[in-house]
């Protein structure tokens, strides 16, 4: 069986499931380039958003 490729990689990440702030993370789409914001806290709830710059456009990192 061939090996799935990765499709986010996780390119920042700080907090711990263990606190009330939960942990937050951002993450790069390799397909499209596209940045998002995940928030998870330690109570199982889930958040996930596109990353907006200043003038409200999403976050694209330029893949090589």
């Amino acid at each position: 069986m061939a090996k799935k490729e990765k499709r986010f990689e996780v390119v920042y990440k700080e907090g711990s499931q263990l606190g009330l702030e939960g942990v937050r993370m951002i993450l790069v789409d390799l397909l499209t380039g596209v940045n998002y914001l995940a928030v998870a806290n330690g109570c199982g709830g889930y958040a996930i958003t596109p990353l907006l710059d200043a003038n409200g456009r999403i976050t694209i990192t330029t893949l090589g």
